[in-house]
């Protein structure tokens, strides 16, 4: 990255990356994340029990359809049944956006030299996203190993996983530290980083058409726009990166579920398609569509609001 910016560099010629940080976004992307998975937990968990059922595993539940699950999981484990893993659902939603959105916009300024009407176009913008994708999951695939497991506990387990029960967050971190180590808590860190090509693809899209109507409309690229608009542009991007990228979510949930037994990402692979064929890597893409297609609107909306928010306070204070 370094080679792509040597103009942005400031002090005598050292690279001064820090100087671009602020924490507006970590603040702005933190309250977007908590507020869409309070909103929308229920589908995550959904998402998580339809990827992880590869009809062979007799622990795992059946369902029908998206009404059916929800349904079935309301009558057996009721409303609180729905909220399971929510804790560090939030946790890990409040900290990812947070993060990356700290991160994209650190790097994407360092690129442009400080100067945020200047354009990167599609390569530089996917090359930041990507760089924050990466940065946010080694920070964060611990919790989201938490929030997998924790949306993986029927309610009904069998006396053989009576010791595998997790009591909550911290219970759960304790017991997978303490039973699998730290290659327990970073389960799925393999087909997560394939995943970072979502938020690169995603973000990539997302900046794209918000610059380029912008420029149609004649105005610099970071002018604020209406809620109507990042709402669309949101909704897009998400649609495009999640139909491109889902398998991996399927076979990252696999791999961190207790209940079932791989060899590493190629056997959960292999296995998924010789018993299930291409379907078995889109399961649950209905529930997870249905989730995260608002999930983003209402992050994005919250995000883009609140940043402009805080940093626009920010500058009055200074002034």
């Amino acid at each position: 990255m370094t080679a792509i910016n040597s103009k942005s560099t400031k002090f005598g010629g050292k690279l001064n990356l820090t100087s671009h940080v602020k924490y507006e976004h970590l603040l702005a992307g933190i309250s977007g994340g908590v507020t869409s998975t309070l909103i929308l937990h229920p589908l995550d968990l959904i998402k998580i029990r339809f990827a992880v059922n590869d009809g062979r595993t007799t622990t795992v539940p059946q369902y029908n359809s998206l009404s059916s699950a929800f349904s079935t999981i309301f009558r057996q484990e009721g409303f609180r049944g729905l909220y399971k893993g929510v804790t560090p659902n939030i946790w890990g939603s409040g900290s990812a956006w947070g993060f990356y959105f700290m991160f994209y916009n650190t790097i994407k300024t360092f690129i442009q030299g400080g100067n945020t009407t200047q354009p990167l176009g599609p390569t530089l913008h996917m090359l930041a996203a990507a760089e924050s994708g990466v940065l946010t999951l080694m920070l964060t695939n611990p919790i989201w190993v938490v929030k997998t497991r924790l949306c993986l506990q029927y309610g009904a387990e069998t006396s053989s996983n009576k010791a595998i029960e997790y009591r909550g967050m911290v219970d759960a971190l304790a017991q997978i530290y303490r039973n699998e180590g730290i290659r327990g808590l970073y389960r799925g860190f393999i087909p997560g980083m394939f995943g970072v090509s979502h938020g690169a693809l995603q973000f990539m899209t997302y900046e794209e058409m918000k610059n380029h109507y912008n420029t149609y409309r004649k105005l610099p690229i970071d002018t604020k726009l209406a809620t109507s608009e990042y709402l669309a542009f949101a909704a897009i991007s998400k649609l495009i990166a999640a139909a491109a990228t889902y398998p991996y979510q399927v076979i990252r949930a696999r791999l961190q579920d207790h209940h079932l037994n791989y060899n590493g990402s190629w056997d959960c692979i292999k296995q998924t398609w010789r018993f299930e064929g291409p379907r078995g890597f889109y399961k649950g893409m209905q529930a997870s569509l249905t989730r995260v297609v608002p999930a983003t609107m209402i992050t994005f909306v919250m995000y883009e609001n609140v940043s402009h928010y805080l940093l626009h306070r920010s500058k009055t204070i200074d002034i």
